[in-house]
């Protein structure tokens, strides 16, 4: 029980809650621990959202398509990670990402019902998850609110940023060029000129149908400058 415990203090939404009530939640509800094979599906785009999901060990791979364009973003997301857990409430409670194992890894995942009782069984929890929530939100409105020219630029970096997890890794486009284009609202010799810039600084690198981002930091803060 003790390494159950070790492991579940490094999950996010249960930092903070002690060893004593941990133990006791998991001799009350059903968490239940799935491992999966590299490649194997943990979740498809539409899936309804009825579980509380964390990655605890391991990698997954997200793919965010945009519904009538040929442009999706990918991103690989290391333990410990909780997944998306702002579709388990809302109007909007199913994954608007698909999730594919990357190499061995294993997942946390409760019902939605275990876990509010969770959230009432200690104050903590109900803390963790406003606390994401709320940071959640408020990344999005600072970034949105930080625009200063509009430009391409800027309009790329704030739709990579809109999608990216905090601590994701091997952060990718794949794109038809005219269909990234009406995303940015560009035309194709602009799109290019833009990324040959972002290239200049070696925050990323591109062909014809994708983009990887090669220092997420780097890139990010170019939205700060």
């Amino acid at each position: 029980m003790n390494s159950m415990y070790h492991q579940l203090m490094r999950l996010p939404l249960f930092q903070g809650v002690s060893a004593e009530k941990i133990t006791a939640l998991v001799e009350k509800l059903p968490f239940h621990f799935l491992k999966y094979r590299d490649g194997e599906q943990v979740l498809s785009v539409g899936d309804n959202c009825t579980h509380i999901k964390f990655i605890v060990s391991g990698k997954v791979r997200l793919e965010t398509p945009y519904s009538h364009l040929k442009v999706s973003h990918i991103q690989t997301v290391p333990a410990p990670h909780v997944l998306a857990a702002e579709y388990l409430f809302g109007r909007e409670t199913v994954y608007p990402f698909s999730a594919v194992a990357s190499g061995p890894c294993g997942i946390l995942q409760l019902l939605k019902s275990d876990y509010v009782k969770m959230v009432n069984y200690d104050k903590v929890f109900l803390f963790n998850i406003l606390n994401y929530l709320s940071t959640g939100s408020q990344r999005g409105t600072a970034t949105t609110l930080g625009v200063k020219d509009g430009s391409v630029v800027e309009r790329l970096l704030m739709l990579i940023d809109s999608l990216t997890m905090p601590g994701a890794t091997d952060v990718m486009l794949r794109y038809k060029q005219k269909d990234l284009c009406a995303l940015l609202g560009t035309q194709r010799t602009t799109l290019i000129a833009s990324l040959d810039k972002l290239s200049e600084q070696e925050v990323l690198e591109y062909d014809s149908n994708q983009l990887r981002i090669i220092d997420l930091q780097a890139f990010m803060d170019l939205i700060k400058d």
